[in-house]
């Protein structure tokens, strides 16, 4: 008998119930009390916390394993992960990891084909039959997300709401203090937490470009990052969902890696996965083709073109590693030779170093008068 999903009463009360007490909340509080710079550093301190616990930790470190982390980073994700009310991380993978397996199909969880509000929250207030916990034996043998999947809704508790009522006391004092760390650390954090990370599903699977794969919905969106930790440059993480970064370049907003590369300088986090760039930019050169090509049938000489272009270009990076590696060691070893030996010996190491990045720039071009040919239906001149 095919299952109907039923109205999940818990999950849609809290989800429609704590906006409802957070804007009551802070306008009685403002009324009654005022508002120093005391409660919104409360709320900053308790969003970017439970924030990054959800977005570096659940998401980045206990979904895809893009890094290691020190048993107090993982505690610290344990305890502000279950205060931002998403769920253990034990449940909240194995929902994305099914995400990730099923993307867009009936089996994907919080799937943007049954509509933008069915991923962003409707999946959440309703249930869809027995709950099915799979794919994460992995962390199931984690002591501390074990104790954190037991007891999710007392430490959410303690840690989401009880303890910024308590930072909220020891800075401001009475009720007035705990009231004011409670309702701006509290609910009104949790809401907002709430929605920044529901966008990742919605919004990052309706709005923006795919530069990197067209296989499913997911988007990148530089706008959408600064709302969601970083989170936004979404087809780039469903398409090499190993990267610890969801920002690949330096200037990209993402503080969730910045976070992950900062506690690596203390010994927190280790094992920093990257995709190498000859791997990001070629899949790059392969989405932009096919979406200029379309549905039309591409010529062997054309689809040839393509991968001598790609081929170009990885051999060019590969290279590039391989001499930069040398010249690093040269440098290693420079005490031993003379002043002017080394002299011969760097400028050999530089022009090899320049070679690659040339033909790096030269299989650039040859894409780029690729696209141009396609775009402008002219015969493509020989590469």
């Amino acid at each position: 008998m095919e299952h109907r999903n039923s109205l999940n009463v818990i999950n849609s009360s809290f989800l429609i119930g704590m906006p409802l007490l957070a804007i009551v909340s802070v306008v009685f509080y403002s009324l009654q009390y005022g508002i120093s710079w005391v409660e919104p550093l409360i709320f900053v301190a308790f969003y970017l916390a439970c924030g990054l616990s959800i977005t570096a930790g659940y998401h980045r470190l206990f979904s895809h394993r893009t890094h290691k982390a020190a048993w107090p980073m993982r505690l610290f994700y344990a305890l502000f992960g279950a205060a931002a009310f998403q769920n253990s991380a034990i449940k909240w993978c194995s929902d994305h990891r099914r995400h990730h397996l099923k993307t867009d199909k009936e089996e994907d969880p919080y799937t943007v084909k049954k509509g933008f509000m069915w991923a962003h929250m409707g999946w959440v207030m309703v249930d869809q039959g027995e709950e099915i916990v799979e794919h994460v034996e992995d962390l199931q043998a984690d002591k501390i997300l074990a104790w954190q999947d037991r007891h999710i809704f007392l430490i959410g508790f303690l840690v989401g709401i009880v303890l910024p009522g308590a930072v909220g006391y020891l800075a401001l004092g009475g009720t007035h203090g705990f009231l004011g760390g409670m309702i701006y650390g509290g609910f009104l954090r949790v809401v907002v937490v709430h929605h920044a990370t529901f966008l990742i599903n919605s919004a990052a699977h309706t709005w923006g470009t795919q530069p990197y794969s067209t296989a499913n919905t997911s988007r990148d969106s530089p706008i959408l990052s600064f709302l969601t930790f970083g989170e936004g440059y979404h087809n780039f993480h469903h398409t090499f969902q190993a990267d610890y970064r969801n920002g690949h370049k330096w200037y990209h907003w993402d503080p969730s890696k910045w976070w992950i590369k900062v506690a690596s300088w203390f010994g927190m986090t280790k094992d920093l996965h990257k995709i190498p760039k000859k791997s990001i930019e070629s899949q790059k050169m392969k989405t932009a083709f096919e979406q200029s090509s379309g549905s039309e049938d591409v010529s062997s000489e054309v689809q040839a073109k393509l991968t001598h272009c790609v081929q170009q270009l990885r051999k060019g990076f590969t290279d590039l590693m391989k001499r930069r590696e040398e010249y690093k060691l040269a440098k290693m070893e420079r005490k031993k030779e003379s002043k002017e030996a080394w002299k011969q010996r760097k400028e050999a190491h530089k022009a090899r170093i320049k070679a690659c990045k040339e033909q790096i720039a030269q299989a650039r071009m040859e894409f780029k008068q690729l696209m141009q040919s396609i775009k402008v239906n002219q015969p493509i001149a020989s590469v």
